[in-house]
């Protein structure tokens, strides 16, 4: 009954509702459904962590209690809970980041599983809540995702539409996180690779309003990063930039390379429970020694803003050192090198999260220790530290996520206008051209760059991303034993309508190629039909394709070798031929899907 009631009510849509209006109309509802689902998220997160933590006295020296000792297996519970969760309910081993919402677009036609629209949402309460030291915003991307996914396919939209509500979805849930909402627009332009066009504009426009007006009247200031800059830029502070936004590239680096690397380590352990073990105990201890590690570390990021640098250090085996500022620092520098092993710890052993918090945490630390060194060596000069800090939260995000864009606007709009605007693009800029000299793509794109499954805003090779090398294999040729003789190779020609004939041994190996121009001359002289071997007249073959080769190589080898036709191997046995016509029709195809209005 409800089928036969929808199914009328898509028809009725189809021919009263043109689609250029019923996408506005749709932009409207999942941008507003993602920032809902950023509200929710973040407000049960923000209360269970308040729970959790509640009774506990982060002095070490004076009112340390045992609740205190919790913080050594609340990790371990969070990351159990979330596996668990994976494994016997989602049933799914899909990560939940935005990596696979890339993957999404390029390989799955944007539509992306029911269930993460609201997996992402439950991992990321049960991991966070628990201390688990990630961002929430790769889960609420993922959910607002998801939602403008499933919505596409529900109403049968095509390619196109199906992913610019995947973007809506997204920009809907950052502009409700942040109350961003151009920052929320370059993000979907710059990260998820959406080409900005009159027909994905404004729906996301729609999308990110309606966001940011959830934010508006629903968000608690708690939740909230609300910090207006008061001070005026110095034309004096610009080299300090400079040098921040160089510093912020070598460390956007560290992020990159540590964050892989111990996500390789994990990886080795190879069963589930190894790593859930040695996950949970690395970041209990991690975090019962670094408080601040916990969690997003929002309040990390409020208090440096505000210039509450003690109540940092208080909450933490370093607080006897505070007044000691060499300790000081090394305390701060050390929450920077292991913020990174936290977050990857987290998500390597079963976690639920994203990077998109860290960054922020670190740059912001980052940013603050470097001026306040600065000013401790009262070489004549006194810079903002807080302004300072904004930056390398903004250069940070820029040089991590490889989104200089998303940090610069994420920053001047939290900030409530544009009065950092030249240090922001100054010092992001310096960090993400830095991090991108040393490191072609980021923690997201890395492994679907290696994988050829990246989308790019190069249309060509994004192009080349969307074709599927199992659509354009053609495997209907006549195969040739290597044993067979001319004239058996006549017969299977006469019954052919191809040109070209693999020659194959008794394991289906290829090893060879015969083409009928080749052997035209001789196919009339009845006198070699016998004595003449099909491996007296077969070829080797130009190049050889693997069936798991991407679009991008199977180019390459067409325009090394000129050839017209090529054939497809798995493990060097014969699956069929790729022809360039087939190529260029397909290729056409994913041209107009993907630039129409």
């Amino acid at each position: 009954m409800f089928r036969t009631l929808f199914l009328k009510i898509l028809v009725w849509r189809i021919r009263n509702i043109p689609d250029q209006y019923f996408m506005l109309i749709l932009s409207i509802i999942v941008g507003t459904a993602g920032g809902l689902m950023a509200l929710t998220l973040k407000t049960l997160v923000w209360h269970f962590s308040d729970l959790l933590l509640e009774g506990m006295h982060y002095s070490y020296f004076e009112n340390l209690n045992f609740d205190n000792f919790l913080l050594l297996v609340y990790p371990s519970i969070g990351i159990s809970l979330t596996v668990l969760m994976k494994k016997y309910i989602i049933k799914d081993k899909i990560k939940h980041n935005i990596s696979a919402i890339l993957r999404s677009i390029s390989k799955r036609k944007s539509f992306m599983k029911a269930h993460k629209t609201y997996s992402s949402f439950l991992g990321g309460i049960i991991t966070a809540s628990f201390g688990g030291s990630i961002g929430l915003e790769s889960p609420i991307i993922s959910s607002g995702a998801a939602i403008g996914s499933n919505f596409g396919r529900v109403f049968h939209l095509n390619y196109k539409q199906v992913t610019v509500l995947l973007a809506c979805g997204s920009s809907g849930a950052i502009a409700a996180i942040f109350n961003t909402p151009i920052a929320a627009i370059v993000f979907a332009i710059e990260v998820l690779m959406i080409d900005l066009t009159r027909f994905s504009l404004v729906p996301l426009l729609l999308a990110s309003v309606s966001g940011a007006i959830i934010n508006k009247f629903l968000f608690k200031d708690e939740i909230l990063i609300d910090f207006k800059t008061t001070d005026i830029l110095d034309v004096n502070d610009i080299p300090f930039f400079v040098v921040l936004g160089i510093l912020s590239g070598f460390v956007s680096l560290y992020f990159t390379k540590m964050f892989l690397y111990i996500e390789r380590k994990f990886d080795r352990l190879k069963k589930m429970y190894n790593q859930v073990i040695v996950g949970g105990i690395i970041l209990g201890i991690m975090i019962f020694v670094f408080p601040p590690l916990y969690g997003e570390g929002y309040e990390t990021i409020k208090a440096v803003l505000e210039g509450d640098y003690q109540n940092v250090i208080h909450a933490s085996l370093f607080e006897v050192f505070q007044n000691n500022f060499l300790l000081f620092i090394i305390f701060f520098l050390l929450l920077i090198f292991f913020k990174v092993i936290a977050t990857a710890t987290t998500f390597s052993a079963g976690g639920i999260g994203g990077i998109f918090a860290p960054s922020l945490f670190t740059g912001a630390i980052l940013g603050f220790v470097f001026a306040r060194t600065i000013n401790h060596l009262n070489i004549g000069i006194n810079i903002p530290e807080s302004e300072f800090a904004l930056v390398g939260m903004a250069c940070l995000l820029g040089g991590v996520l490889h989104a200089p864009l998303t940090g610069i606007f994420l920053i001047a709009e939290i900030t409530g206008g544009y009065e950092l605007i030249l240090p922001l693009m100054l010092a992001t800029t310096i960090s993400y051209v830095t991090v991108k000299i040393l490191v072609k793509n980021s923690i997201f794109t890395m492994q679907l760059a290696k994988t050829g499954e990246l989308i790019t805003h190069h249309k060509d090779k994004a192009i080349l991303t969307f074709m599927n090398l199992q659509s354009v294999i053609e495997k209907d040729f006549l195969t040739i034993s290597e044993k067979k003789s001319l004239g058996d190779l006549v017969k299977v020609i006469s019954k052919s309508k191809r040109n070209i004939f693999p020659v194959i041994d008794d394991r289906k190996t290829l090893i060879g190629i015969v083409y009928l121009d080749n052997i035209r001359e001789l196919m009339f002289n009845t006198e070699m039909y016998n004595n003449t071997f099909v491996t007296n007249v077969m070829i080797a073959p130009q190049a050889y394709i693997q069936v798991n080769d991407p679009m991008n190589i199977v180019m390459e080898k067409f325009q090394e070798t000129n050839a017209w036709n090529l054939p497809v191997v798995e493990d060097g046995k014969y699956v069929g031929f790729v022809s360039k016509s087939k190529l260029f029709s397909v290729y056409r195809k994913h041209l107009i899907d993907i630039s129409e209005e």
